[in-house]
């Protein structure tokens, strides 16, 4: 005579996280935050002012963008390393005027671009070779040149603008063309956004920037090679650095040797902090620094639209750049300066 057995029930699945949920922890929390107050920013200043949607409008806005995007964009990466370039608008500056000098006396406005990137290199390899070997602080190191690239800038130029790049197919085509509706500035910036992203995410040279900034310690341990690494992401830094002043070059028809350079350092940094970038190093993405640069560029048109004084941009962006410092803190846990624990 066979006993009952007890019935044992299957255990219950796991309760599935809803669909907004799902798409939240998809995009990310930090980048939710961006959009959420990207689009309470537009919402804002198309109230405020009905020519706020314009295509026209918008247009202007990814144009205006563009520049101190791509600078906030290599500042990312250079802050995941655990370092900081300051000297990224003085670099501008220099390729600028490199790109129109060289243009002027050959007439190939490919000769200056390419005469542009190699000045860019050339001073991103000197900010890692002095941080490297003449064991600098970054910040320090690139603040000293900052001076340097601006000052040889000013003598090669004496303090002017330099050349007319306005007659030029190839110069005309960067500042005023566009392809698929979109003007040729956004592409570039597109383009480089995606590139860096790819490099960041998908490679192993990614992987260890982002580990060389978490811990640089157990990454030298690890068997990577840091020296290596500084000297290659601040040349990056260079080409990128040297593709924004092309595009000053290009904008505004002459080499500029500070004007339309001129504070791009605490826009960079303070696109990359906004966008969540750890300045500590080890932690920040592309697509949330292009997020930030995009409310930056929102914030700036409005304040434009509307009438106010460009010189509270500057202090619209210091004051972001604390905010996001802030908040970083805030949410490492860290304890406060002179205050009990």
């Amino acid at each position: 005579m066979s006993t009952p057995t007890k019935e044992t029930s299957a255990p219950a699945a796991p309760p599935q996280p809803s669909a907004a949920r799902r798409v939240l922890t998809g995009i990310g929390v930090q980048n939710s935050s961006l959009i959420i107050t990207l689009i309470a920013l537009v919402i804002l200043l198309s109230v405020l002012n009905e020519n706020f949607f314009r295509t026209n409008n918008l247009l202007l806005i990814g144009s205006a963008i563009t520049i101190m995007g791509l600078l906030a964009l290599v500042q990312t990466l250079v802050i995941i390393l655990g370092a900081l370039d300051i000297s990224v608008g003085s670099m501008a500056g220099l390729a600028s005027v490199i790109s129109a000098m060289v243009f002027t006396s050959t007439g190939n406005a490919e000769v200056g671009i390419l005469a542009a990137v190699g000045v860019g290199i050339l001073c991103g390899l000197v900010n890692g070779l002095i941080i490297i070997f003449g064991r600098v602080n970054p910040v320090v190191a690139t603040l000293a040149m900052l001076a340097t690239y601006k000052g040889i800038a000013q003598v090669i130029s004496d303090g002017k603008a330099q050349g007319y790049t306005g007659g030029d197919d190839l110069f005309i085509f960067l500042a005023k063309g566009a392809i698929a509706g979109l003007p040729s500035l956004v592409w570039v910036f597109l383009i480089v956004a995606a590139l860096l992203h790819f490099l960041l995410k998908y490679t192993d040279i990614g992987r260890n920037v982002y580990a060389i900034g978490g811990n640089d310690t157990a990454a030298r341990l690890a068997g990577i090679n840091i020296n290596r690494y500084i000297i290659g992401v601040y040349a990056l830094v260079g080409v990128v650095a040297a593709i924004a002043g092309v595009l000053i070059t290009a904008r505004t028809g002459s080499g500029q040797p500070t004007s339309g350079s001129e504070g791009l350092e605490l826009q960079a940094v303070t696109g990359a902090a906004l966008g969540g970038t750890m300045l500590k190093g080890g932690r920040g993405s592309i697509i949330s620094t292009v997020l930030a640069v995009i409310i930056l560029g929102v914030l700036d048109n409005g304040m434009s639209g509307l009438g106010i004084n460009p010189f509270w941009q500057n202090v619209a962006h210091g004051a972001l750049l604390v905010i996001a410092v802030v908040l970083q803190q805030l949410r490492s846990g860290e304890r406060r300066v002179g205050l009990p624990e």
